[in-house]
C-alpha cells in the first residue's frame, strides 16, 4: 500500500512538474498519452546535450521540434541566458584587472553574440541536418540579430577594461567583412580583435583550431579570464582560460 502511494505521488509530481513547464515554454501537454511523455523525453534529451552527455550528435530528434520551438521562442531560452550572464558578472566583479591592458575574455560568435534561431526555424530548429552551402547564403545576408544578454555582457566588459576577442569558426575569406559588419550593426563595437577561420585552420575541428587561437593569445602576453560559447568544442581542448562558461543550445552540435 505504501509502495503505491509513492508510486502514485511520484506520477502527481510529474504531472505538476510538466505543467507548469509547458505553461513556462508554451508547449502544450496532455493529462494521458503522447504529450506529456514527448515533452518530458525532449527536456531529458537537452539536458543531456546540455551537459554534454550525449555527444556528435546530427540532428534534433524529430519528436522534440515543436519543444525546441517553444524552448528558443517562449521565453525559457532568454530566461537561462540571463541566469548564466548574471553569474558570469558575477565572477567578472570578483576579477581585479592588472595594469598593463593584457587581461583578455574570449566570446564565440554565432548564437553567442549573434543570433541563427531564424535561420534554423527554417531547418526544423535543427531536425534538419546541417547544410553548409544553406547556412554560407544566410550568413552572408549578414542579418544575424544580436542576443541581448551577451550583448549587455560584452559592453560591460568592454567598459570594465578587459580585451575581448570574439572567436569565430566562420570562413574569413568568405565571411570576415560581412560578420564584422554584422556584429558592428548589433551593437558589438570596441572588441580587442575578431578572429576568423583562415586557410591554414581549414578541415581541423573547433577544438583544435580554437586550441591554436587561444594559444597565440597566451603567447602574446594575454590572460584569459573568461571563455563563452554555445559549444562544447568552445570550451575544450587547451589554453581554455581561468574560467568557461557554456550558453545553451539545443539546434545544432559542432565538432
Amino acid at each position: 500500500m505504501i509502495k503505491e502511494m509513492v508510486h502514485r505521488l511520484r506520477e502527481m509530481l510529474l504531472f505538476l512538474f510538466l505543467v507548469i513547464f509547458s505553461k513556462a515554454t508554451g508547449v502544450k501537454a496532455c493529462s494521458r498519452g503522447g504529450g506529456i511523455q514527448e515533452s518530458a523525453a525532449c527536456l531529458s534529451w537537452r539536458l543531456a546535450v546540455e551537459a554534454n552527455n550525449v555527444r556528435a550528435w546530427r540532428t534534433v530528434p524529430s519528436q522534440c521540434l515543436r519543444y525546441v520551438e517553444a524552448y528558443m521562442l517562449g521565453g525559457q531560452y532568454e530566461r537561462d541566458l540571463d541566469l548564466i550572464v548574471d553569474q558570469i558578472l558575477s565572477y567578472v566583479n570578483e576579477i581585479v584587472l592588472s595594469s598593463d591592458g593584457m587581461d583578455a575574455w574570449i566570446l564565440d560568435v554565432d548564437d553567442t553574440c549573434i543570433s541563427n534561431v531564424f535561420y534554423y526555424r527554417g531547418k526544423r530548429y535543427g531536425c534538419d541536418p546541417y547544410d553548409p552551402a544553406g547556412f554560407r547564403a544566410w550568413a552572408l545576408k549578414g542579418g544575424c540579430p544580436a542576443i541581448p544578454a551577451v550583448l549587455g555582457l560584452f559592453d560591460y566588459l568592454v567598459q570594465s577594461g578587459f580585451k575581448v576577442f570574439l572567436v569565430t569558426g566562420r570562413d574569413q575569406e568568405i565571411l570576415g567583412q560581412v560578420t564584422i559588419d554584422n556584429l558592428h550593426n548589433q551593437g558589438f563595437i570596441g572588441y580587442e580583435r575578431i578572429i576568423l577561420r583562415t586557410a591554414e585552420f581549414m578541415g581541423q575541428s573547433a577544438v583544435a583550431y580554437k586550441s591554436e587561437i587561444r594559444r597565440q593569445l597566451e603567447k602574446e602576453g594575454y590572460r584569459i579570464w573568461g571563455n563563452v560559447g554555445d559549444q562544447w568544442s568552445d570550451l575544450q581542448g587547451e589554453c581554455l582560460g581561468n574560467r568557461t562558461f557554456k550558453l545553451p543550445n539545443p539546434m545544432y552540435f559542432v565538432p
